[in-house]
């Protein structure tokens, strides 16, 4: 499968904190069309580690990629390298002991020829987006999500909950290995977007309006512009997000993905 993508489009802002602690790879004025690896992080702890935390993790895991990577980057290999993001952590509290309990979250996206590998942790998430509507969208490892899971409480319940920003997963170290979710989507079609962003995004956004902004053929510059509009001023946390849309697909003969699916259609 032959992959080309659009422009991306990125956005990091600070938004109604004093600073910004998520962090994107790569930054919007160096990325292009040829790009495969994208990321955005969400950083806690705190009197700027969080900062720290986020920049170093997307820092340690593209250079992982760009060291070690042949052909599809597997479970194993993302596992791996969330690993040593984890050991750069351990180094970096070593010389700086006041930083020990920073954490950041993970969306990860990376556009391979078998397909597009997701990976997160955490609550950022990633969507695919497909003619207005959610293809897939990654589970938050989040308290409130795992009230939600138990029947506990309703999705509504989970708006507005006191708790909600408590998550489960987090690259903190080795001290606490964590375990990233990978999957591989291999339904992809020209047309498709994908998203990542931080919980920041989501305070002011519901999936239904997340899914009215992602219309067919609407450049992913203008969806930025709107998604800016809607969050700027409004959200009390940091922003941030990579918008990903996908040109074109073809199979491994050379054949338009979305033609073949037509043609199969009126079989």
């Amino acid at each position: 499968m032959n992959i080309t993508i659009g422009k991306p489009c990125a956005i990091s802002e600070k938004g109604g904190r004093l600073n910004n602690e998520d962090s994107i790879y790569p930054q919007p004025e160096t990325v292009a069309t040829g790009q495969r690896l994208f990321i955005v992080c969400d950083g806690v702890g705190g009197a700027d580690k969080g900062e720290v935390a986020s920049s170093l993790a997307c820092e340690s895991i593209q250079s992982y990629f760009s060291t070690f990577l042949e052909g599809e980057p597997t479970k194993e290999f993302i596992r791996k390298a969330v690993q040593y993001a984890e050991a750069r952590f351990d180094d970096y509290i070593e010389r700086n002991p006041e930083a020990k309990g920073m954490a950041t979250t993970l969306t990860l996206v990376y556009v391979g020829e078998s397909g597009i590998t997701l990976a997160h942790v955490g609550d950022s998430r990633i969507y695919q987006f497909r003619e207005n509507e959610i293809l897939h969208q990654t589970e938050d490892h989040s308290y409130v999500n795992s009230l939600i899971k138990s029947g506990k409480i309703t999705p509504a319940e989970a708006v507005n909950h006191p708790q909600k920003n408590i998550i489960l997963k987090a690259i903190m170290g080795k001290e606490r290995p964590v375990e990233p979710e990978v999957v591989l989507l291999k339904d992809i079609q020209a047309g498709d977007t994908f998203f990542l962003c931080t919980d920041g995004v989501l305070e002011t956004l519901t999936n239904g309006e997340l899914s009215s902004l992602f219309v067919p053929n609407r450049p992913a510059d203008i969806i930025k512009d709107m998604l800016m509009e809607c969050c700027n001023g409004r959200t009390r946390d940091n922003f941030s997000f990579y918008i990903i849309p996908v040109h074109q697909v073809y199979d491994h003969k050379g054949i338009k993905q979305n033609i073949l699916s037509l043609f199969y259609s009126f079989i």
